[in-house]
């Protein structure tokens, strides 16, 4: 066999290496071109599948991101069915199965613009254009002031009591109660609804509104926990409900909700929702479990589903200072895990409180009439009067009309009859009165009272005070 020169050796590695490298950048190639594919297919998939939307999102990672995430599906009033979240290397990307508020998969491309939109870089733009939407069509310009405190029957008709004395609209209010804990975020203008309200004029309706807050407070009690001061939101986020409810979170974390109520609180409580709260927290499993190896606890949630429960949770969890990597895989802010069982329990107990505290089991009332100053206290006081505690109220104006939505139970602790509710309807003629029932067990109230007058009370006297109502 002929012996090879070096140079035929060399002419034979020098074309194996031009080979190579050609497969080699052909391989690179459609690599590249997969990896482009791969990545238009991301950004622009938002596919259909068992009547659900699957949308991506794929970002740079930083605290809080999630949760503004979760905020904006929320905020479309998009409801989350199923989410994987993952986290690494400072990236993210979480896959939502998505339904729209009547629980059809999304198709209108519109909406799916404005996802993309709301999460992108004009997020602040689309919330300062919302805000001035909800909020700037008043002349007034009304001041946000947030409350905290300790919850009793009839606190929400003293509150708008004590602001129509004062000489003040409400615009908007928005309390939540839960554990004898309060947490309300409210809007307020002048009577005339012409001119803002001054800064001194201000601090004295927080003064006077912190007054009847701890009208019932004992010397030992927490007093810094029972005060009206001004909203801690940003003004371009002013007006989104998301923000107001995200809010409310934080308040009702600050005054520990998640504890619950003394044995000197029961009574009061009871007429607070209480009994519902303590059911949904049987019906809910809530447990931390350490995964060491990889350095995260595990946090596992199990009740029964709602709208905004992913958004509640991932607020406590945030505001507990918790970062979220993978589902629900957390590690504290500072790196750190739960490693004793008092932090697990504390966790475990606030996560529990997140679930409960929106959920108002009762009747659902709501209430259509031309605004004016005293409105929201004349409906809650003739409420009161009569017997029925209001657990949850959502009261907003859209210029001269004023929609009221109550969540009401008995003041005994038991929910409403609803041939009660029926025969207060029919009472109220007339009246626009939408009535919904949102108890899972409707129990009898007690056979004393009688299903007579609360319909005609409520007709007579707020026709009184209001003169006429409008349509819902």
């Amino acid at each position: 066999m002929k012996k090879e020169t070096q140079i035929e050796v060399e002419q034979k590695l020098a074309e194996g290496r031009k080979k190579v490298e050609a497969e080699l950048k052909e391989a690179l190639a459609n690599l590249d071109k997969h990896r482009a594919d791969t990545i238009k297919a991301l950004d622009s998939q938002i596919s259909a599948f068992s009547e659900e939307i699957v949308k991506k999102i794929d970002s740079i990672n930083k605290q809080d991101l999630l949760l503004e995430v979760v905020q904006v599906l929320t905020d479309m009033n998009l409801t989350i069915l199923k989410s994987y979240v993952s986290s690494d290397a400072g990236w993210y990307m979480d896959v939502f199965h998505l339904k729209d508020e009547f629980g059809s998969k999304i198709t209108d491309q519109r909406i799916m613009n404005c996802i993309q939109q709301a999460i992108g870089a004009n997020r602040d733009t689309a919330l300062k254009s919302k805000a001035r939407n909800s909020l700037e069509s008043h002349p007034g310009r009304p001041k946000a002031i947030e409350m905290t405190g300790k919850d009793r029957p009839g606190l929400l008709s003293e509150i708008s009591a004590a602001l129509a004395d004062l000489h003040c609209n409400i615009v908007e209010a928005h309390p939540w109660s839960h554990n004898a804990r309060l947490a309300c975020v409210a809007y307020i203008s002048d009577q005339s609804m012409e001119t803002p309200i001054e800064d001194h004029r201000l601090h004295a309706i927080e003064d006077h509104l912190t007054t009847v807050l701890r009208a019932n407070t004992t010397w030992d009690e927490n007093a810094s926990q029972q005060e009206v001061k001004p909203a801690v939101i940003p003004m371009e986020k002013l007006g989104t409900m998301t923000n107001v409810e995200r809010r409310l979170n934080q308040l009702m974390l600050s005054v520990r909700d998640f504890d619950g109520p003394s044995q000197a609180l029961t009574a009061n409580s009871i007429t607070m929702g209480s009994d519902s709260d303590e059911d949904e927290r049987k019906k809910a499993s809530v447990s931390i479990e350490s995964c060491n190896e990889k350095g995260y606890s595990i946090a596992t949630i199990q009740c029964k589903d709602r709208r905004k429960l992913m958004f509640d949770t991932v607020c406590t969890l945030t505001d507990m200072q918790f970062v979220i990597f993978h589902e629900y895989f957390i590690r504290h802010i500072n790196g750190c895990v739960l490693n004793t069982e008092s932090e697990k329990e504390r966790v475990v107990k606030c996560l529990e409180a997140a679930i409960v505290r929106r959920v108002c089991e009762g009747v659902r009332l709501e209430l259509c009439a031309y605004n004016r100053v005293g409105l929201l206290s004349d409906i809650t006081r003739v409420l009161r009067e009569n017997g029925l505690a209001v657990v949850r109220t959502d009261a907003v104006t859209h210029r001269e009309k004023a929609v009221n939505a109550f969540y009401i139970r008995d003041i005994s602790g038991n929910n409403v009859d609803m041939n009660f509710i029926k025969s207060m309807k029919r009472e109220m003629g007339a009246i626009d009165l939408a009535v919904k029932d949102e108890t899972t067990v409707i129990r009898p109230t007690s056979s004393g009272r009688s299903n007579f007058s609360i319909g005609y009370i409520l007709k007579s006297q707020i026709e009184r005070f209001s003169h006429n109502f409008v349509a819902i």
